[in-house]
């Protein structure tokens, strides 16, 4: 027995060179298949959002005046939010981008993705996300949602990454998180109080495009 544990360990070590290399080509097949893409915006969500709610057809309405706006549509290419900002782009005639991850419990690609991107991991698929947007849309969700936003915000707090529109959707949904940054984290030195402008909150779809492309023209007065 002990001998056969042994031997997995060893198989297990003998792997992780080739690791190295499915990693190196995951890299290498994102950047060249979205290397032409243009000008994106991420969206996020949770997977869980039913069809029938509000979020859902929101996420499908701002995707639609994004891609009106000039920007191809990346989404982690998933049900729920993911595929309502996929319907919305193509429903728009835009490029749609799903980025989809390999999980455990099988995640099927949704119908409205006009280019699909398979990543087995997930850091070389947030590199994808980040690279080529030049904003993150947020929608209500879960773990993986908070993941996205708070490394986002996390890169451009640390001056890894210039700053871009992060825009978080839905006021009601994170005013706790957002009280909690605000009355916890800032209240104990944590954050600095411009740390907070990091990100903005909108209600509708029009906002957001309002968001980004304010920021956009302020950024060009100022070079």
């Amino acid at each position: 027995m002990k001998k056969k544990k042994r031997e997995v360990a060893e198989d297990f070590k003998l792997e992780d060179p080739w690791r190295v290399f499915r990693i190196m080509s995951e890299f290498v097949d994102g950047f060249h298949e979205l290397a032409e893409i243009g000008p994106a915006v991420s969206i996020f969500g949770s997977s869980r959002t039913r069809r029938t709610q509000q979020w859902h057809k929101l996420a499908e309405r701002t995707a639609e005046l994004l891609v009106k706006e000039g920007y191809a549509i990346i989404t982690g290419g998933g049900p729920g939010i993911m595929e309502a900002g996929n319907k919305g782009a193509s429903k728009a005639k835009g490029k749609s981008i799903g980025l989809n991850i390999d999980l455990p419990f099988e995640q099927k690609p949704n119908p409205y993705i006009n280019h699909l991107i398979n990543f087995h991991y997930f850091f070389s698929r947030k590199v994808m996300f980040v690279k080529y947007a030049k904003a993150f849309v947020i929608f209500p969700g879960g773990l993986g949602t908070l993941d996205e936003f708070f490394e986002s915000i996390t890169l451009i707090q640390t001056g890894r990454m210039q700053r871009f529109p992060v825009v978080l959707f839905d006021s009601e949904y994170w005013h706790g998180l957002v009280n909690w940054l605000r009355h916890s984290v800032l209240k104990a030195d944590n954050i600095d109080p411009e740390d907070l402008n990091i990100f903005k909150i909108v209600d509708t779809p029009e906002d957001v495009v309002k968001s980004i492309r304010d920021f956009y023209k302020d950024n060009r007065r100022k070079s």
